[in-house]
């Protein structure tokens, strides 16, 4: 049975996050594909966080690095460096923990941290949250999600 998958010529499952990605780079989106939506789904959900804020061997948080929901399914992907203007027509964003929109990279301050790249397929359009914290959009989600997939990739700051 086919079952959704997100995946990304920036890093593979575990991998480590190019610098390109990070507030020590560029800090772009990498770019992201996904194949075999399910049935039955109406949009898809991308939420990025870091559980393991701000410190691994003690977190505290999940640190929310980028929130964007009501994505169109006649796409594949985002490209590297998806900005605003260059989002899906259709795609809303909600509100990082920097307290904006859009993507905002790794920058850990101690240790290598985890970062999620979560696709949800669900079943419904949403309505306009008007630029939700994740915590608003995942409750608008509750009993909407027919299928998630999670890409990890991994990012250590130098010292």
């Amino acid at each position: 049975m086919a079952t959704l998958t997100l995946t990304s010529k920036s890093f593979v499952q575990n991998g480590g996050v190019p610098i390109r990605h990070t507030c020590d780079g560029q800090d772009i989106s990498p770019e992201l594909s996904w194949i075999e939506v399910p049935a039955g789904a109406k949009s898809l959900v991308l939420i990025v966080d870091d559980p393991d804020a701000p410190d691994p061997a003690d977190p505290k948080m999940t640190w929310v690095h980028w929130v964007l929901y009501n994505i169109p399914l006649n796409i594949s992907g985002l490209p590297e460096g998806a900005s605003v203007e260059e989002l899906p027509s259709g795609t809303l964003e909600g509100i990082n923990d920097w307290m904006r929109t859009g993507y905002g990279g790794p920058c850990p301050p101690v240790g290598t941290h985890r970062y999620f790249h979560k696709l949800y397929a669900v079943d419904t359009v949403l309505p306009d949250l008007k630029h939700p914290t994740k915590a608003k959009l995942e409750k608008a989600m509750l009993g909407h999600v027919i299928a998630h997939f999670e890409l990890i990739g991994r990012y250590q700051r130098s010292q």
